[in-house]
């Protein structure tokens, strides 16, 4: 029976830290006084955001943790299945690191009125998470300005400077204070994402791991995606503020009723702290955002660099409203003085799939400038390898999908500035194309699309090439038992399959057999047909394989994408990344970037027929 998580779990109580001692004191994340060797500690979120503190010992399992959490939350150990980004753990926990968020999700589970409520029992599972109020969860080489800021809210809120909520916006989100009220950080919690269990907007619906307002980005992995943005902002090229993944407990946070077992609360009594998982981000104070002004007095470095990010991480969400602006000279006379652009979130970059992305800056005048020596250079100088690891390293919880998500919007950006081609360029090459009728796909999905047919008929030639070689041996020996003549389906051998979609190079193989249609009909008698007419088609089909294949002609390329749109169906994803092999992976990858320079020849060759038709209209 299928896992029904729709439903959201009937808890949400701050959970003490499973076998760590209690204390009042702030604990720096760095600090292990107190943990034996061999020992890490890890957060546990159960799919309606509860969090869970729990210290790992050499020779645990995930059967052993799921043990410990059955005791707080009366999951039978088989009814629960813990995972690690798109990892599910079955035994091994060696790939889960240090501080790493871990997420609890239920199989064959029926929430009804009898469905016991997962609330914590015990003596020890009572006591108040008082390890810290927050904790910052990962690596902390990137985090100096954010482990400041941390101090400065821990400090506030030992004084009783309370977080704000902020209203606009779908998700749940707060503004954290230093203990002059100014405000210094925005918290965003997992599980208050739009359709999130604790969502305090009204949109829920959903458990955490499900998909969510994209069906790309799953819900309660929107924080992940706003740490991997400022992570790779190299150098604070692109302007992201500074943004950590922490564990953090307040009063604050939203907990809406049905999710937790107490529904009933008494009017006086003060609410309890809740420990949730959130993004932490520094907040920067801005005069207004892109959307309430025009965007010529946008300095073009800002706009070149803001959009080289959004490239990268190919962000599905760049509007006017987060693009922050905030003027740099003091006390401007007048409007129009010199302004900075802030980008800020960015929960919905690094999809799973190929997406249709929003640039807001597509059309701006300033992304139809050619990028500077500068930007060019910091093009030049990204590596999707590199910044693999470093994804990996950093936030071990980031799918391997958006990992390649990423790895293929770099190769492309690298490869579409080195080739000339301006921001605007690459941007409508990676958005798709509305119609009357259908949703077409974008260039770059054309482009990953026909990658794949070539690395399939690459795949079914030398199967061919096999099959062939195998047929000619046998009328070598000159056996005529058809039992040892390979049982392969009718027109395998010419790369005709029943039920796979048609090749590419479908309307050459259809000249082909019209060609062999006339020769039928001109040789009926059946005598003037040789023997080793099988072997002439064959000697045909090699000699349009896709190894004889100009790439670099752009009508050629144009015909594919052409008939490609003409047969795709609508749908919310094109192109998937990850059902390949990293075999597999590789010679995409490889294949992809022989295609792209036709691709950016037809791209250049359809701006300068658009500038030609707008030049010959317009006569005075």
């Amino acid at each position: 029976m299928a896992p029904n998580l729709d439903s959201p779990v009937q808890t949400q109580l701050a959970i003490a830290v499973l076998n760590r001692p209690v204390t009042n004191e702030y604990h720096d994340i760095n600090k292990s006084e107190g943990r034996p060797a061999g020992r890490r500690r890890v957060f546990v979120q159960t799919d309606s955001g509860c969090v869970l503190g729990i210290e790992l010992d050499r020779g645990d399992n995930a059967h052993t943790v799921k043990r410990k959490l059955q005791v707080a939350l009366h999951v039978p150990t088989d009814e629960s299945l813990l995972t690690f980004g798109d990892l599910v753990l079955k035994n091994d926990l060696s790939a889960v690191r240090k501080d790493s968020p871990l997420l609890l999700t239920r199989n064959f589970m029926h929430r009804s009125s009898s469905t016991p409520c997962l609330s914590p029992t015990g003596k020890d599972l009572q006591h108040r998470d008082r390890s810290g109020p927050i904790e910052i969860i990962g690596c902390l080489r990137h985090h100096s300005i954010t482990k400041q800021l941390v101090k400065s809210v821990v400090k506030a809120i030992q004084n009783v400077v309370d977080p704000i909520p902020i209203h606009n916006g779908l998700g749940g989100a707060y503004y954290f204070r230093n203990c002059k009220g100014e405000r210094i950080a925005i918290v965003k919690p997992t599980d208050e994402e739009p359709f999130a269990p604790n969502n305090p907007k009204g949109f829920i619906g959903k458990a955490l791991g499900q998909p969510g307002l994209k069906k790309t980005v799953r819900v309660g992995e929107t924080g992940f995606r706003e740490v991997a943005a400022y992570l790779l902002d190299y150098d604070h090229f692109a302007n992201v503020p500074p943004t950590a993944l922490v564990k953090i407990t307040h009063s604050v946070f939203n907990v809406n009723e049905g999710v937790t077992c107490n529904n009933s609360k008494p009017q006086n009594r003060k609410p309890k702290p809740i420990s949730k998982i959130a993004s932490f981000q520094q907040f920067i104070p801005h005069d207004f955002d892109a959307g309430d002004h025009g965007t010529s007095i946008f300095p073009v470095t800002a706009v070149h660099r803001i959009g080289i990010l959004d490239v990268r991480i190919f962000n599905t969400d760049r509007h006017a409203g987060n693009l922050l602006v905030r003027k740099l000279e003091d006390g401007a006379a007048k409007f129009g003085g010199q302004v900075e652009l802030i980008p800020i979130d960015h929960g919905l970059c690094l999809p799973e799939t190929l997406d249709d992305p929003y640039f807001e800056w597509i059309h701006w005048p300033q992304a139809s400038i050619p990028f500077s020596g500068e930007e060019l250079q910091y093009i030049a100088n990204l590596d999707p390898v590199r910044d693999s690891d470093m994804l990996r390293l950093e936030l071990p919880m980031i799918r391997e999908a958006c990992i390649r998500v990423l790895v293929l919007c770099t190769t492309f950006l690298k490869e579409a500035a080195a080739f000339g081609l301006c921001l605007s360029d690459i941007g409508e090459m990676m958005s798709r194309h509305f119609t009357v009728r259908e949703e077409e796909p974008s260039e770059l999905e054309v482009l990953c699309i026909e990658t794949r047919k070539l690395l399939c008929d690459v795949e079914v030639f030398h199967q061919e090439t096999h099959l062939e070689e195998e047929f000619q041996f046998d009328i070598d020996s000159e056996e005529t038992d058809d039992l040892s003549m390979p049982k392969t389906p009718p027109g395998y051998l010419f790369g005709i399959r029943e039920g796979i979609s048609r090749n590419p190079l479908s309307k050459l193989d259809e000249s082909l057999e019209e060609i062999d249609e006339e020769q039928e009909e001109d040789n009926q008698d059946g005598e003037a047909e040789e023997p080793n007419g099988l072997q002439a088609l064959c000697a045909s089909k090699l000699s349009i394989s896709p190894k004889g294949i100009n790439l670099g002609k752009t009508s050629l390329l144009q015909g594919w994408s052409r008939s490609l749109k003409e047969r795709l169906p609508t749908s919310a994803s094109f192109v998937s990344l990850a059902d390949m092999g990293e075999e597999e992976w590789g010679a995409f990858l490889e294949k992809f970037q022989e295609l792209l320079h036709g691709a950016f020849c037809g791209r250049r060759c359809k701006i300068a027929g658009r500038r030609h038709s707008l030049g010959s209209s317009c006569q005075f």
